[in-house]
């Protein structure tokens, strides 16, 4: 896999076959196992044979040698493949090692991932590396190319250079493209992203849309344009067209968008029984969202609302693997696979006991048994951020005819302003200063939003689509100290009120990511999401709203790095200043 051309190297292949001729021993037989075989669809008996990282066999007899071999009794169990999460954004405060630790211990063991940070934050050679170290994970991670920022940069041809881009869809690192949050350039005829995902195509990898809302007739036309599969639904109709469109549909259940309910109860309703072109996602939620469980929850979820045992088990494992066409080695229990394996106490619990990942146990008897190294991040570029700028006076200076004003927690619109914004302080009502700056310091963004809150004094954040730094305040004097709190500890989210900072959450990995474990990083993001739902942020989660200011493929309006930009008109309506 990835980098080699091969997933096991012909001495390993020679040494599994060792092991059935009775000349090797596995190193695990799992005895009297019962568990889900996903091509037969039915619950079966056997005795399974693990070597390293394979299974090696599956049926009834049982090894000849067994000099070192982990012997497991499995009558008490119900064994099921590990479960697949097909779309993971890895960045979402956490950072792809430590979402995969976590997220194994509740079963969920390979990951398709977002590359948009190493992308943008790494050259190529780096990145690869980097993912390369991240193989070596006892978790299988893979990765989408995406073919556009999700905003309007400024040298924007250059950072996705054709060269780059292709390098990308060429890894064996990379199993689809997209998402295609840049659709609506495609059917304006960007015949640049149409080449990328004829490119994908032809290497056998999928693409993955992204269509919340879209019409029959767009999603027609981006199935001819070559997309595979959309996680977009969000009512049991929308589900129906995609399917009738031949999409692999992944039903979602995230922090901004916990649809799994409505899907799963207008489906039925609908009378659509078929589950094989489905699959779950939680859509890269932030940390705290997966306290109650990563795939595990949404499983339950299914099993609930009377998805029928076999295909709610399919949906989380072999119906991935099978779509990203990875199921010879991904997706099931069977002779040939990776030895990814949850161990429940029967099939109406979804969370393991146990979890075999890669043939290592990270779970055994309810107890975490995988404590691996963190890597050192700062070997492929990820580290701190050096500023080597300072915020100036006439970077809080306000003027702008109109503001930006929150819908809901992405979508923003504009709307005119009436008051005096050239005042150092704002009173408490729902009008706060927005300013976005130069990750550099070259430019900056400045206006006023509504909506956010109505007491934060002051709140910086290097966690954005891009990278780029977002103030929000009341108080310029606020904004200001946590700014430069912001720049001492290298990035990461400060709020700060009467002339001290009162929460942090340090994102030493580029300003994007925590080095924590997830269980420290949940108690600091529930921490700072409550400090500010009780200074009026009224929506559901500020930690999307601080990403998404930027992102263009929401409307209406978004402050990016080349000014205001108007999403329906494509145009900038106010430009940045330089600095």
């Amino acid at each position: 896999m990835l980098e080699q051309h091969y997933r096991w190297k012909n001495r390993q292949l020679r040494d599994h076959v060792a092991v059935i001729d009775g000349e090797k021993p596995p190193n695990i037989l799992l005895k009297n196992a019962r568990f889900l075989h996903s091509t037969m669809r039915r619950w079966v008996e056997a005795n399974i044979w693990i070597a390293n990282d394979r299974i090696v066999y599956v049926g009834e007899k049982l090894p000849q040698k067994l000099d070192g071999c982990e012997v497991v009794n499995c009558e008490n169990f119900t064994l099921v493949p590990g479960y697949i999460e097909p779309h993971v954004h890895p960045f979402q405060l956490y950072n792809p090692q430590s979402f995969a630790e976590y997220a194994s211990q509740s079963g969920t063991t390979s990951f398709v991932s977002d590359n948009l940070v190493l992308f943008l934050f790494l050259k190529n050679k780096k990145a690869f590396s980097l993912m390369n170290e991240l193989n070596k994970l006892p978790f299988s991670l893979f990765w989408w190319c995406r073919y556009d920022p999700m905003t309007e940069l400024n040298q924007e041809d250059e950072k996705f250079s054709h060269r780059d881009v292709k390098s990308w869809i060429e890894s064996g690192f990379v199993i689809q493209g997209g998402e295609l949050t840049g659709w609506p350039k495609l059917l304006d005829g960007d015949d640049m992203i149409l080449h990328w995902i004829q490119e994908t195509k032809r290497l056998g990898k999928r693409i993955e849309g992204h269509f919340p809302g879209a019409s029959e007739k767009t999603l027609t036309k981006m199935t001819l344009l070559g997309a595979d599969g959309d996680h977009e639904s969000m009512t049991g109709k929308d589900v129906y067209k995609r399917l009738m469109q031949g999409y692999t549909v992944a039903l979602r259940h995230s922090s901004i968008r916990p649809d799994l309910e409505i899907l799963l109860r207008e489906i039925r309703e609908m009378g659509l029984d078929q589950y094989d072109q489905m699959t779950f996602t939680t859509d890269g939620s932030f940390p705290s969202f997966y306290e109650d469980g990563v795939i595990d929850r949404m499983i339950a979820k299914a099993l609930e609302f009377g998805v029928p045992t076999m295909d709610a088990y399919q949906m989380a494992s072999y119906n991935v693997a099978k779509h990203y066409r990875i199921d010879h080695y991904y997706g099931m229990i069977a002779p040939g696979r990776v030895a990814n394996i949850n161990f429940l106490e029967n099939e109406n619990n979804p969370t393991p006991v146990s979890v075999l990942s890669k043939g290592q146990w990270v779970k055994k008897n309810g107890t975490k048994v995988y404590h691996g190294h963190p890597i050192k991040w700062e070997n492929w570029g990820l580290k701190p951020i050096s500023f080597h700028w300072d915020l100036k006076k006439e970077d809080l200076q306000f003027s702008m005819p109109f503001g930006i004003q929150m819908v809901n927690d992405v979508i923003t619109k504009p709307y005119s302003l009436t008051r005096d914004i050239s005042l150092d302080q704002l009173p408490e009502d729902d009008e706060s200063f927005l300013l976005l700056l130069d990750r550099n310091g070259q430019w900056r963004v400045s206006t006023v939003l509504k909506g956010f809150d109505n007491r934060v004094q002051g709140l910086a954040s290097s966690f954005s689509s891009t990278g780029d730094i977002v103030l929000i305040g009341k108080r310029k004097e606020e904004m200001r100290r946590a700014f430069q709190r912001m720049k001492e500890i290298g990035g990461g989210i400060v709020l700060a009120e009467n002339g001290k900072v009162i929460h942090e959450i340090p994102l030493k990995l580029s300003g994007m990511m925590s080095d924590q474990s997830m269980e420290e990083l949940i108690k600091e993001e529930k921490r700072m999401k409550k400090l500010l739902i009780d200074r009026g942020y009224s929506f559901s989660d500020p930690f999307y709203t601080l990403l998404f200011l930027s992102a263009t493929h929401l409307p209406y309006i978004r402050v990016t790095s080349r000014g205001i930009y108007d999403v329906m008109k494509k145009t900038i309506l106010f430009p940045t200043i330089m600095r």
